[in-house]
């Protein structure tokens, strides 16, 4: 069949059948024009191609269908209007933004030549200019935090509701991201430097809690702050903003349980908690409540073997926080081991600490002050137990006769172990569940954990890198992080629910093993070449993935 353009016609070869007892193409391969039809059957230089590209197209395809499956585009334009001069709406800004964050993450100023390398352009068509670097800058700007907070609200319900995420109970945790904003830049209130969770303690750090779903570990709710406050101090607002979303969705908040960790523990939190009307699964330090850790080990029984091998606990109560709640005191062999290990790790540096501190007093070539040493010896002794293991004893009155012995208490470390070692309490009001569920609940926790570790991979679904210096252009920044974030977990999910269970890094290198190869031919005259596009050979597990997240949207026709 030709179809007239112009002054050329170009031909399809084209398959009819009957469907509903009516003819209807339902298949159109291009052939080209007349000269290059004629040129591949006579074997001239148009049958052959004379070079060939590779195409990104697998993993850039997946994540794109993901973000239309969500309408990540239309729910920011509703929100943020096109600005007149722009190359492209806000929304398209931020959905590419994200799509890079989680196949490969760049900075906006190497987008646009990244870009070029995938097979994107087909379907998002866009020109250079309309993606150069300051286009982007220009729709972040557009985008103040009261629509950030709108555009969340709008994106995450309507992924509660598309893939049908179980909110019965959420996990809650903070951390935070080490920048490399300038000392001197005053317009970044929000990076300070604080307890770096990345050990970059000459960095300026951005906070970020979040609570995900225990039902794949997507994200939800997102809260940036100021990277020198305790996370003990934002649990306040993330509360609230996960209570008011919560109350969108359902009738009662009654049915929603947040699951967290110590460190969010005070009386104010606590409180809030209760007057929100919600379950809690929390944890208090064993330390503070020496009366459960006395409880004799013959009361401990076992959870559930099957999913929790060789872990016993005690079902009680404890008054904590000012309230008296249900208490599942636990033993985890499995944590007592670790522990144990820690603790000779621990003893072994002190042990040679305190070995090069008795050959340096035994030299007598010391001056410090009877003082200083047992501050030195103090400091040694200093990390979690060993004071109560290793017993110190300094001997002299002037420096050059100070001496020092000790010896290890191995009965004190004994009844250590056995008293503390392995064991937790778990805090809830979830008085009518099963141990099994109260342990499930809280060590879903590790849910949010691994959403953190995710972002501080550099390869894939990465907060870095983070190239700017603004709050307002922060907090944008992680916005597109964080829907990366909850994007990659909802493909995991996704595969995981047909028997696929990949990592995130796994299912990206899966799907971007699915590439495009462009076969470029040429009809010997001086016009531009003819593209052919295919797609590379699949493995089984590839084409499931194609099928999976429906990629014949944008493959090639041609």
């Amino acid at each position: 069949m030709g179809k007239r353009r112009g002054n050329q016609t170009y031909y399809y070869l084209v398959e009819s059948a009957r469907v509903d007892g009516k003819p209807r193409i339902v298949s159109q391969q291009y052939l080209g024009s007349a000269e290059e039809v004629m040129a591949r059957l006579a074997g001239g230089p148009g049958g052959q191609p004379v070079r060939s590209q590779h195409k990104r197209f697998g993993d850039v395809a997946a994540v794109w269908s993901i973000l239309e499956a969500l309408d990540a585009v239309g729910l920011v334009d509703d929100v943020v209007p096109r600005h007149v001069h722009a190359g492209a709406s806000v929304g398209t800004y931020l959905a590419l933004a994200t799509l890079n964050r989680v196949v490969d993450p760049c900075s906006k100023r190497a987008f646009v030549e990244w870009w070029a390398t995938t097979s994107g352009p087909r379907w998002v068509k866009l020109d250079a200019q309309a993606l150069d670097h300051r286009r982007f800058w220009d729709a972040m700007d557009l985008l103040g935090a009261d629509d950030l907070r709108a555009i969340e609200t709008s994106i995450y319900g309507g992924m509660i509701d598309r893939y049908g995420l179980d909110l019965a109970s959420v996990a809650l945790d903070m951390t935070n991201f080490a920048t490399y904003i300038d000392s001197t830049n005053d317009r970044a209130p929000i990076a300070q430097r604080g307890k770096a969770k990345q050990k970059r303690t000459d960095l300026r750090l951005v906070g970020l809690a979040l609570v995900v779903t225990r039902d794949g570990g997507i994200p939800i709710v997102s809260h940036t702050y100021p990277g020198d406050r305790p996370d003990v101090t934002q649990f306040s607002t993330v509360l609230d903003e996960l209570v008011a979303r919560y109350r969108l969705l359902v009738q009662g908040v009654e049915s929603l349980t947040v699951v967290y960790d110590a460190g969010q523990n005070s009386h104010h939190n606590h409180e809030q908690v209760e007057a929100a009307g919600i379950g809690f699964v929390g944890s208090l330090p064993p330390s503070d409540h020496p009366d459960l850790l006395d409880i004799p080990r013959s009361r401990y029984a076992a959870v559930d073997a099957d999913r929790f091998a060789d872990l016993t606990a005690v079902d009680t109560t404890v008054t904590a926080l000012g309230v008296t709640r249900r208490a599942v005191l636990t033993h985890s062999p499995t944590l007592h081991a670790g522990q144990s290990r820690g603790l000779d790790q621990t003893l072994a540096k002190a042990r040679a600490k305190l070995a090069g501190l008795q050959a340096r007093l035994h030299r007598g070539n010391t001056r410090r002050p009877r003082g200083k040493v047992e501050a030195d010896i103090a400091a040694i002794l200093k990390p979690r137990w060993v004071d109560q293991i290793i017993n110190v004893t300094p001997t002299g009155e002037e420096p050059a006769t100070f001496r020092l012995s000790w010896r290890t208490n191995t009965r004190a470390r004994a009844k250590l172990e056995d008293r503390l070692f392995g064991k937790r309490i778990l805090f809830t009001n979830r008085d009518t569940w099963p141990v099994a569920d109260v342990v499930a609940a809280y060590r879903s926790q590790s849910d949010a954990e691994f959403g953190f570790r995710q972002l501080k991979d550099p390869q894939v679904v990465s907060f870095s890198p983070m190239h700017h210096w603004t709050d307002q252009k922060i907090r944008v920044h992680v916005f597109t992080c964080v829907l990366a974030l909850a994007v990659a977990h909802l493909m995991r999910r996704t595969a995981a629910k047909t028997g696929l269970h990949l990592s995130v890094r796994e299912l990206l290198e899966h799907l971007e093993g699915i590439g495009e190869t462009v076969l470029l031919h040429h009809d010997g005259g001086k016009g531009r070449p003819r593209a052919q596009r295919l797609l590379t050979d699949m493995s089984d597990t590839q084409r499931r993935l194609f099928d999976l997240f429906e990629l014949q949207r944008y493959a090639p026709n041609r």
